[in-house]
């Protein structure tokens, strides 16, 4: 028996989990559950990533101690995760005493080795909300290739990886202000005493080709020593021994691994040390997204090294979640939250789409609605479940429930069983997308012997009615193997039929076992079909909750005050290629004209508006987005799904003030 720790990367504490995430959670969820039906002792390892200046000042916004959002959060992604069946075996907080302690024990150990070094550096300040400037919180020109709207830290058009002291124009995403620069002591990682250990353990251990590539260029470039500080205000862990200096919150995040399994141990009285020391025999093993590959393969494992903790296996990456085509976004409403999915649509629709694309490939999938819902539809409600919804209708009502006490085709068994191997392997290799292939075929060889021998034909004729028995039990333990088969994919349903069979928890060593002379109870819908209107209702209900403010609190007299609405005339407008919802309007104010990007392409064409009175927000802080800035807001209502632009009773001059 294995030992095994698996993790995925700590979801952010300050939003939602969403489709993209859910990548990820279902792949390391599938791997795992794989894992325990072999009989492997896997621990699914996760926690919310609960530190830094984002959930700092969301928090201020909200009114709220960061402490009651991550709180609030934490709570929010227990149910998504819960619902979407994705099963961890300890779900933790960063936020928590274990993870700083082992947070200062890792800082202490690598000071105590010469590791970490102090000195004064150069950053940016923002001076109107007094704080320095974490690197996401810088937005400028990359300073490789020359990209707008860049983060501090990284371009996101040529991959680059840079300081933010080398980003050009920077501009405070907090106040929207160009920032100065203050000197500060900051402390480093000596990053660049391991390129030698680096290079050893990437070579030794399971990392997708691509990475290694990718990982072996940033260590030919040359490792520079990693900034762990952060200045207050900063929510997070105060560094020992320094007076308002915090760890930054990537290195705690990923000690939050550790911490969560600390946590798990202390419940199950297990020393957790007994699995991250130097030479423990218990694998580990990441699952993460491509973009967080360098802190896994550089900063993590050196990190471990320094302080004598063990290094993981393996570091298993995927590619991003495309919807329809398009990278997910808010202003193209393709941005879709995990509960606004599950308001709608069953959450193992989605497990059993996602296991038919991925691989162990680095590459993007697509979450393609038509083909999702064609896929479920046909493979797996249409040809899988199908098998046993028509075997057990026989075996229910014409043979008292009981089970043939011999096998009728044992040429069609054994192609079933014979799979089971590759199958397995398939799922330790993460190439579900071959299992759910192999799956599919193995149907449609059990539906062709059951078409072949017609039992509902059969059943009518009392010299052949005996035979149905034997047919359909066939065909019953073929369906008990595919599902054991999808078992990782679809644990509840997988769980229902092991009810409806009245037979023992499915597993690897068991699985090809056949059910003779069995008593089975009786069956009862399993799935049911995706239809294109559920489909829809989520997309109008995502539409609004974009159209919703991120700040939900009641507003006072005084706040509404400040808004400055205006009648406008739209003068021109036009539809947007790349936009699925939205038109660039043209208005005339009176004393100026203006551009306003309006979701609204849904229910009006360019031709409807050009001409019509509107009202809109004169005084909105100008927003800018992928077609160019947007000046304002159209003023708009939704009834029974269509959207109705707010329009004046009476015709009345561009440029005049409501109130």
């Amino acid at each position: 028996m294995r030992r095994i720790i698996v993790t995925s990367a700590l979801p952010y504490a300050n939003g939602s989990i969403h489709l993209g995430h859910l990548v990820e959670y279902l792949q390391t969820d599938i791997w795992a559950r794989s894992q325990k039906m072999a009989g492997n002792d896997c621990v699914y390892i996760c926690a919310d990533d609960s530190h830094g200046t984002p959930i700092m000042l969301k928090a201020k916004e909200l009114g709220i101690t960061p402490e009651e959002l991550i709180k609030n959060t934490y709570d929010e992604h227990v149910k998504d995760f819960k619902d979407f069946q994705i099963e961890f075996d300890n779900f933790h907080t960063t936020h928590s005493d274990e993870n700083r302690e082992i947070s200062e024990r890792i800082y202490l150990a690598l000071k105590d080795k010469g590791d970490i070094a102090s000195k004064e550096i150069e950053q940016f300040y923002d001076d109107e909300a007094k704080m320095f400037l974490p690197d996401r919180f810088i937005k400028g020109e990359c300073p490789k290739c020359g990209a707008k709207d860049q983060y501090g830290d990284s371009c996101e058009e040529c991959g680059a990886t840079y300081s933010s002291s080398e980003i050009k124009n920077p501009i405070s995403t907090v106040t929207n202000t160009k920032p100065i620069t203050k000197n500060t002591e900051h402390v480093f990682f000596k990053l660049s005493s391991y390129e030698k250990f680096l290079k050893k353990w990437m070579d030794d251990n399971d990392i997708q080709k691509e990475i290694k590539n990718k990982l072996s260029e940033w260590l030919s470039g040359g490792l520079v020593d990693w900034d762990i500080t952060r200045d207050k205000p900063y929510f997070g862990f105060e560094i020992p021994g320094l007076k308002d200096k915090f760890f930054y919150v990537w290195l705690d995040a990923p000690i939050g691994y550790i911490a969560s399994h600390k946590n798990y141990c202390d419940k199950n009285n297990q020393n957790y040390l007994d699995d991250w020391t130097e030479g423990s025999k218990t694998e580990l093993y990441h699952f993460i997204g491509k973009d967080i590959a360098y802190f896994h393969g550089l900063f993590w494992p050196a990190m471990l090294e320094g302080a004598g903790f063990r290094k993981p296996d393996g570091v298993f990456c995927h590619g991003f979640l495309t919807i329809d085509g398009e990278k997910m976004s808010k202003s193209r409403g393709t941005f879709f939250n995990a509960r606004t999915y599950l308001n709608h649509l069953q959450p193992d629709y989605l497990r059993y789409y996602f296991s038919s694309r991925l691989t162990n490939k680095i590459e993007d999938i697509d979450l393609n609605f038509d083909d999702f819902m064609a896929r479920v539809n046909s493979d797996l409600v249409g040809k899988i479940i199908n098998i046993g919804s028509r075997c057990a209708k026989f075996i229910n009502k014409d043979f008292n429930d009981q089970l043939s006490d011999e096998i009728g085709n044992d040429g069609l068994l054994k192609s079933v069983s014979n799979k089971k191997n590759e199958i397995i392997d398939n799922y330790e290799a993460r190439n579900y997308a071959a299992n759910m292939r192999i799956i599919s075929s193995l149907s449609d060889e059990v539906n062709k012997y059951l078409d072949e021998e017609k039992p509902w034909i059969k059943v009518k004729d009392e010299s052949t009615k005996a035979s149905v028995q034997t047919i359909c039990s066939d065909g019953i333990n073929a369906f008990r193997m595919i599902m054991g088969y999808l078992k990782p994919v679809l644990p509840e349903i997988a769980v229902k039929v092991e009810n409806i069979l009245n037979c023992e928890s499915i597993s690897w060593s068991n699985i090809d076992n056949c059910l003779k002379k069995h008593k089975i109870n009786a069956f009862e819908p399993l799935i049911t079909r995706i239809n294109k209107e559920s489909i829809e209702k989520m997309k109008d209900e995502n539409m609004k909750e974009e159209a919703v403010a991120e700040d939900t609190d009641k507003i006072t007299i005084d706040d509404f005050i400040k808004v400055d609405l205006r009648v406008a005339k739209v003068i021109n407008a036009k539809e947007l290629e790349d936009s699925r919802k939205l038109l660039e309007l043209e208005v005339d104010l009176g004393d100026e004209t203006r551009i306003i990007f309006a979701g609204i392409k849904k229910s009006y064409t360019p031709e409807q508006l050009i001409g019509k009175l509107v009202v809109v927000i004169a005084n909105l802080k100008p927003r800018k987005m992928k077609f160019g800035v947007s000046n304002g807001m159209v003023l708009a209502t939704q009834h029974d799904g269509d959207i109705i632009i707010l329009q004046p009773e009476k015709d009345v001059a561009p440029g005049s003030k409501i109130s």
